[in-house]
C-alpha cells in the first residue's frame, strides 16, 4: 500500500476576523510526498507566516482541510493535534531556541518528551543524533559554550531525534554566517537524502535554491514555481 502524502492540503484557506475581515491565505491545494525537499518564499506579509503555523499545527485554518501523514488535522481536539505536532513534526527555527542552562545533549533529550522511554535510552539516542550532525565531541558542552552553527544543529539534532514524518524550518539559517549556514544547509540535504521531508520556509534565495520544489507565497496566494536560480 502506498503511503499517503505528508502534507496534503484541500482548499485550505486563513481569514482573520476583523472588523476588517482579512484573508490570510486563500485557498489552495498542496500535496507533499514523503522524501520531498520545499523551499517556501514570500515577501514579508505574503502570507508564509500564517502557512507555516497552518502546516506546524500551530493555528487552525478557517476552510478546507489540512491532513497530515494521513490524520486529517481541522477538527482534532487541541490535545491530540498536540501530542500529533510533537509525534510527528520537527521544528527547527531561526532563533535556535535551545535552553541555555542545559547541555546539548540534554537539549536533545527534550526531543523525546512524549515518547515515554527512560532516560538512559533518550539519552543514548540523543547523543546518536549529536554525532549524525557532527557535535558528538560537544554533547557535554552548555549550549552557551557553543557557536550559532553549533546551536543550530542541536536543534536539527533535536528535531530529528524523535523521528518526525516532517523536519520544518523557520529560516535555519537566519542567524547564522556564510560558513555555518553553508553548514546547516549541507546537514539538511543529508538527512533529505536519507529519506527525511524537509520544509524550508526562507527569505534567501540561495537556500531556496537548494531545494527540489519552490511554492511561492504572495499576497495570500500560494502556487508551486521551478527551481530558481541563487
Amino acid at each position: 500500500m502506498t503511503a499517503p502524502p505528508v502534507i496534503e492540503m484541500r482548499g485550505v484557506a486563513k481569514t482573520y476576523s476583523g472588523p476588517p475581515e482579512v484573508t490570510a491565505l486563500r485557498p489552495h491545494d498542496l500535496c507533499v510526498a514523503h522524501g520531498d525537499y520545499l523551499a517556501v518564499v514570500g515577501p514579508s506579509g505574503s502570507g508564509k507566516s500564517t502557512w507555516l503555523n497552518l502546516v506546524g499545527l500551530l493555528d487552525r485554518p478557517t476552510g478546507g482541510e489540512y491532513v497530515l501523514d494521513g490524520v486529517p488535522t481541522s477538527t482534532l481536539r487541541d490535545d491530540r493535534r498536540a501530542a500529533l505536532r510533537a509525534t510527528r513534526i520537527g521544528f527547527v527555527f531561526q532563533a535556535f531556541h535551545v535552553l541555555p542552562s542545559r547541555t546539548a545533549v540534554e537539549n536533545v533529550m527534550l526531543g523525546m518528551l512524549y515518547q515515554g522511554t527512560d532516560r538512559r535510552t533518550r539519552r543514548d539516542t540523543a547523543l546518536s543524533a549529536l554525532e549524525r550532525v557532527g557535535l558528538a565531541g560537544r554533547a557535554e558542552a552548555m549550549s552557551r559554550q557553543l557557536s550559532g552553527g553549533e546551536l543550530q544543529r542541536v536543534a536539527i539534532a533535536r528535531a530529528l531525534v524523535a523521528g518526525p514524518s516532517l523536519l520544518l524550518c523557520d529560516e535555519p539559517t537566519g542567524n547564522l554566517d556564510g560558513a555555518a549556514s553553508d553548514r546547516v544547509l549541507a546537514l539538511l540535504e543529508e538527512v533529505h537524502a536519507d529519506g527525511q521531508t524537509v520544509v524550508v520556509v526562507t527569505h534567501d534565495r540561495e537556500v531556496a535554491a537548494r531545494a527540489g520544489r519552490l511554492i511561492i507565497v504572495r499576497d495570500g496566494v500560494v502556487s508551486e514555481a521551478g527551481r530558481i536560480a541563487p
